[in-house]
């Protein structure tokens, strides 16, 4: 495969969107690496795993997929033969016939995790302050703001859905490790990342590196190319 000829697709995880993407996809471009992000309903995992099929069917020749947190699963229940390659950003990666919460929950949260539980609506939403003491602990002023305001509720039908065999089990997978993540623990991370043989990075990063420490995305997403393309 031609490294060149690849595009990355970025699906985000619950309580961002696609422009928490932004600054990878920037730096990506400037490599001259196609990108495609795309909006998750975040209404249930089969509604999720729809909107990433649909921009598959979009996307000309081999794709990397990119996932941070509960997109995790959803990059991994595609069935898309053009994907060569999965990177999960703290992504989480329940095994057949588990569901998100299950793995979610499988180890303690620490003390500053928030409690999540759903609205009078039914859509679990973030606590606001959350965002700077578990979500994203690292990033500016500004952007705890842009994030609090622009932030994606998910319905507990993404999260109580157990899911089908994974595609980590057929091609190749990049897990990077945010050690310092609130929202889901490094023991979580590091179990689904060893249990999927994944190619492990781990940083002292928060839950939302694609904001706080964008480079360190792309270095990952550029070694599952330069791996593909070989």
């Amino acid at each position: 495969m031609n490294a060149k000829a690849v595009t990355v697709v970025f699906a985000h995880g619950a309580w961002a969107d696609e422009s928490s993407w932004t600054k990878v996809t920037d730096l990506l471009q400037s490599r001259g690496i196609k990108t495609v992000t795309l909006a998750l309903p975040l209404s249930s995992l089969p509604d999720d795993v729809a909107a990433l099929d649909g921009a598959l069917e979009r996307v000309d020749g081999p794709a990397i997929l990119v996932g941070h947190a509960y997109a995790g699963a959803v990059i991994a229940s595609t069935q898309s033969d053009k994907v060569k390659a999965l990177v999960y950003v703290a992504g989480l990666a329940p095994d057949e016939g588990e569901t998100v919460a299950d793995v979610f929950y499988r180890y303690e949260h620490d003390d500053k995790a928030p409690v999540l539980a759903p609205d009078g609506d039914g859509w679990i939403r973030l606590p606001v302050e959350a965002f700077e003491t578990a979500f994203a602990q690292h990033a500016t002023a500004q952007e705890l703001k842009l994030l609090a305001a622009s932030q994606r509720p998910i319905s507990p039908a993404s999260i109580t859905v157990p899911v089908g065999a994974p595609l980590w089990k057929r091609v190749p997978s990049w897990y990077l490790v945010a050690q310092r993540d609130h929202m889901v623990p490094e023991q979580t991370q590091r179990f689904m990342a060893e249990r999927m043989n994944a190619h492990i990075r781990a940083y002292p990063v928060d839950h939302l590196p694609s904001v706080t420490a964008p480079s360190l995305v792309v270095d990952v997403i550029v070694d599952a190319i330069q791996h593909s393309a070989a």
